[in-house]
């Protein structure tokens, strides 16, 4: 059995040629934690309570994340069509902030704000009072 060398077959010590540039690293460190967050999301909504027989889809942002899904109740969209269910954004001080969409109104609403990311997404996946899924 061969023992792994700390520094990959062949190298003594890191190599430079492979080495990545510190931008590159850090661009590559936020779209992991991005990804993490947005398995996170989408693993929460596979055990939400309502609505379980179709997929909801979580849209990556600028701003945060965007969850829509199709409208089975048709109380929003007659037709059954795609329609958004909630936002998440997190601030500087690294607070999620989970927002509902007020589709007759045309904006988002302000909901709960916590630095648990697990607690917002239960609220959102439990919602008793039909808030997020109409």
């Amino acid at each position: 059995m061969t023992t792994p060398t700390t520094w990959g077959e062949g190298c003594a010590e890191p190599c430079a040629r492979n080495a990545p540039s510190a931008a590159h690293v850090a661009d590559a460190g936020n779209a992991r934690v991005a990804d993490f967050t947005q398995h996170q999301i989408e693993r929460a909504l596979r055990n939400r309570v309502r609505y379980r027989y179709v997929r909801a889809r979580v849209a990556r942002e600028p701003e945060g994340y965007r969850i829509e899904s199709p409208c089975c109740s048709r109380n929003v969209d007659p037709a059954g069509g795609v329609i958004d269910i909630a936002w998440l954004a997190r601030d500087d001080d690294g607070q999620w902030h989970l927002h509902a969409r007020d589709h007759a109104a045309r904006r988002w609403v302000a909901q709960y704000a916590s630095h648990d990311l697990a607690m917002l997404l239960d609220r959102l996946c439990v919602d008793a009072a039909r808030v997020f899924w109409p």
